[in-house]
């Protein structure tokens, strides 16, 4: 799997997520627009890569 296939998988995880976590900020008062959740999600993917890099070195060690 490519880097920009994992991207576009993990993008998909945060979009099955994304209306949860609206519901959230809007409880607290916050409001979320496209431009506001743009840099999030590109934190998001930089967690998601790093989480699966960790996954993978893990799985590796138990072979």
């Amino acid at each position: 799997m490519t880097s920009q296939e994992k991207t576009l998988e993990f993008m998909q995880i945060a979009m099955k997520y994304l209306p949860e976590a609206k519901e959230q900020l809007d409880k607290a008062g916050v409001e979320l627009s496209m431009e506001l959740i743009e840099p999030f999600m590109n934190l998001f993917t930089k967690v998601m890569q790093d989480a699966y890099e960790l996954g993978l070195a893990d799985g590796r060690k138990e072979i």
